[in-house]
């Protein structure tokens, strides 16, 4: 799939923390309504929106070629037309990481959400996390 040009406009921004850069713009998108979103890609937020998918928080995320690799993520809605992330949140950052082991790992909104932790398996959820018996970087948190 090419993209459009004007897409393209969107990669000129200069940003330190490419997580927190998508993270918001999920947020300002499903809190704007839209159908989809179109961001730099990077193997990172690829594996992060297949977990956010395969989780059932956005309905699918797709690698969009042409002058940059861009990645496409199409959110998901509820049938009262309500989004389904109904928060997102930025756990660790470059200026303070937060690396938990396995049993201090945090339930988002008391098992109703996930957490995303980058662990030497990838990235996982806290319920995988915790089943696989590893620790690691605490990403972020959706409910």
């Amino acid at each position: 799939m090419k993209i459009e040009n004007w897409k393209l406009q969107i990669i000129n921004v200069m940003y330190t923390d490419p997580i927190a850069d998508m993270l918001t713009r999920i947020r300002n998108a499903s809190g704007a309504r839209k159908a989809e979103l179109v961001l730099p890609y990077s193997k990172f937020k690829a594996n992060l929106a297949k977990l956010l998918e395969k989780e059932g928080f956005i309905s699918t995320c797709s690698e969009l070629t042409g002058r940059f690799k861009m990645l496409q993520i199409k959110l998901k809605y509820g049938s009262d037309g309500e989004p389904v992330i109904a928060g997102i949140k930025r756990v660790s950052k470059p200026g303070q990481r937060i690396y938990l082991s396995m049993e201090k790992l945090p339930r988002t909104n008391s098992g109703f959400g996930i957490t995303v932790v980058s662990t030497p398996k990838g990235l996982l959820t806290d319920k995988q996390a915790r089943k696989e018996r590893v620790g690691g970087e605490v990403v972020c948190q959706v409910w």
